[in-house]
C-alpha cells in the first residue's frame, strides 16, 4: 500500500510541493515521501489507538464534502504540518497550507479507489489479505452492513494489520 499511496501523493504534489518556492527543489522528493509516511503512520496510529470506527467510516462512506472535517483527516493534516515544519524548516502557515491541500485530496482518491471494484491496486479486500497473510479473509460482511460485533471484527483485522 505504501507504494500506491506514494504514487498518489506524487501525482497530487505538483502545485503544493514541487512548485512551492518555500520548499527547495532538492527537498521535493523527501517532502513527498514524508507526506506519504505521515499519512500512513497516522492511519496506523488511529487504528492502534482504538479509533477503528472512525477509520472504517472514513473508508466506507466518510468521503465527499465531509473529508475536510473528518477527525482522522484533521489528525493527518496536523501530523503532516508538524513534520514538514520540523524537517524542512518551512513556516507553519506554508506547511498547513500544503497539508490541508494534499491530505484530503489524496485520501479522497484512496477512498474512491478502495471502493472501486475494478481498481486492483486499492482493493481493500486484497490489501487486507496481503497484509494479514490470510488469503481466505473475507471482510465483505464486516463492511457492507455492520452487524453487532462487526466493528470488533474489523478491529481484529486492523489490529493484525498494524501489529496490535
Amino acid at each position: 500500500m505504501l507504494d500506491q499511496l506514494l504514487k498518489l501523493v506524487e501525482q497530487n504534489a505538483q502545485q503544493p510541493i514541487v512548485q512551492n518556492k518555500a520548499i527547495p527543489d532538492q527537498f521535493n522528493n523527501a517532502a513527498i515521501k514524508e507526506v506519504t509516511t505521515q499519512i500512513l503512520n497516522n492511519l496506523k496510529g488511529q487504528v492502534a489507538q482504538g479509533n477503528i470506527q472512525q477509520v472504517v467510516t472514513l473508508f466506507h462512506g466518510g468521503g465527499g464534502k465531509t473529508l475536510g472535517t473528518n477527525p482522522v483527516i484533521s489528525n493527518m493534516v496536523t501530523s503532516v504540518t508538524t513534520s514538514l515544519t520540523s524537517k524542512f524548516g518551512i513556516s507553519d502557515q506554508v506547511a498547513q497550507s500544503i497539508a490541508a491541500n494534499l491530505v484530503p485530496t489524496v485520501i479522497g482518491q484512496v477512498i474512491k479507489k478502495a471502493n472501486d471494484p475494478h481498481d486492483i491496486d486499492f482493493d481493500l479486500q486484497q490489501m487486507m489479505r496481503n497484509m494479514t497473510g490470510n488469503n481466505s479473509l473475507d471482510i465483505s460482511g464486516m463492511i457492507g452492513q455492520p452487524q453487532k460485533g462487526a466493528i470488533g471484527s474489523i478491529g481484529n483485522v486492523f489490529g493484525k494489520l498494524f501489529g496490535k
